[in-house]
């Protein structure tokens, strides 16, 4: 008896994959929660398991072909079986429940998470957002015709056909680059490819302004020296990216407005507070997994987070819901030395914090009680990069949020 595989429902508004790599060829054999292919959202690149053993007799689509929930991918069966033809995907395909075929198998993340700046578009598969970013498309002003009020790609034409997108610069600035001899051509993979077109989507979508302020971390570097035993006792390892996101978590508790999204209709407020921070795969890309409901976990609890989520990335383990539903981002970027940068704000955040490499520097420590005692002092500093949606913020309302994350970390208890 043969085994159809179908896409299975990867995540709450997820209705399409798009398949990277086939792991598995006609006529091969196959173990049941084997991998048989990876596929690829607008967030995740997942390995999809075998739901039986057996030969793999029919590869139904090949790779690069967009594929809707409940299609059928493949055919399984035995040496000899004859692959039933699929079933052509209905338009309202069923989602994949635990009563299916395909195992409730851990999802493998493999590659990067970055957040789409959908808004309140809902999903946009990866053909659209390919296609509006070619094009220079803002999708907020496409209407959508598709199931639901979704974006579809005849739409995007149609908006492209009315003159409503601006020149495309990427492909053209392409072909303008000849390759020399000696030259070495690194395909783009998807997940590459992704990225780019996120990042550009987000620096269209939004004016992105960026404020630099330095702290002071000596009380941060005590604490955590006099702590860093006892939270090893409780197997936690206390890293410096609890500390930011601790005064991240203050910061937007004490600035609501920071913690927010852009709409047409206003400015969306988000009562919770889910801190994305950026984790870096090496070469792969990076992920970007949320701690949710920050504001309400102590510093134990934020480092046990940290611990936990960048552990699950680094191994591959993560879960979709682990890399849904930020409301703000923190990218350490110091760790690989940098000492400043402006980050790309994660759409639709309202802004994204950069922190650079913390280094001992020579500042000046002004006296408290006025006498003008100056002194020199040799500090551990670090510089907070501060990038920001100019709609939401002012220059102002940006940096008291700024300083509540610096007095956050200089004054710490």
């Amino acid at each position: 008896m043969t085994t159809k595989v179908l896409v299975p429902r990867l995540g709450e508004g997820v209705e399409e994959v798009t398949i990277s790599k086939w792991l598995k060829q006609e006529g091969e054999s196959v173990k049941e929660l084997e991998a048989l292919l990876e596929v690829n959202t607008d967030k995740v690149d997942t390995e999809i398991p075998s739901p039986a053993t057996g030969v793999v007799l029919k590869l139904v689509l090949p790779e690069g072909t967009v594929a809707r929930v409940g299609e059928v991918l493949a055919v399984i069966g035995q040496p000899g079986e004859k692959a039933d033809a699929p079933e052509a995907a209905s338009p309202n395909p069923p989602a994949v429940d635990s009563q299916s075929k395909l195992p409730a198998a851990p999802v493998v993340i493999h590659a990067v998470v970055i957040p789409t700046g959908n808004g309140d578009l809902g999903f946009v598969s990866p053909v659209v957002a390919k296609m509006a970013a070619e094009h220079g498309v803002d999708l907020h002003q496409v209407k959508g015709t598709g199931l639901g009020g979704r974006i579809t790609k005849n739409d995007v034409l149609a908006f492209i056909e009315k003159g409503g997108a601006a020149q495309a610069v990427g492909p053209a600035m392409a072909a303008r680059i000849l390759p020399q001899q000696g030259d070495q051509l690194i395909k783009h993979s998807i997940i590459r490819k992704s990225i780019a077109e996120h990042m550009l989507a987000s620096k269209r979508i939004s004016p992105q302004v960026l404020t630099v302020m330095e702290a002071d971390m000596s009380r941060v570097v005590a604490h955590r020296a006099a702590n860093k035993e006892t939270y090893a006792r409780d197997g936690v390892n206390l890293t410096y990216t609890a500390y930011f996101v601790a005064a991240i978590a203050a910061g937007l508790k004490a600035y609501p407005r920071t913690n927010s999204s852009w709409s047409d209709e206003g400015i969306l407020v988000h009562k919770v507070v889910n801190i994305g921070m950026a984790t870096s795969l090496g070469e792969e890309g990076l992920i970007v997994p949320v701690i949710k409901g920050a504001d309400g976990l102590s510093l134990l609890g934020v480092a046990r987070a940290v611990n936990d989520l960048s552990s699950k990335a680094r191994a591959k383990k993560l879960q979709p819901d682990e890399v849904k539903g930020g409301t703000f981002t923190l990218t350490n970027h110091g760790v690989s030395g940098s000492l400043l940068a402006m980050p790309i704000i994660n759409q639709p955040q309202c802004g994204i914090l950069g922190v650079g490499a913390m280094q001992k520097r020579a500042v000046v420590i002004t006296s408290k009680d006025g006498t003008g005692d100056d002194a020199i002092a040799i500090r551990p500093m670090v510089y907070l990069s501060f990038v920001f949606d100019h709609r939401i913020l002012d220059g102002a309302s940006a940096d008291w949020f700024l300083v509540k994350v610096k007095e956050t970390l200089e004054v710490w208890q």
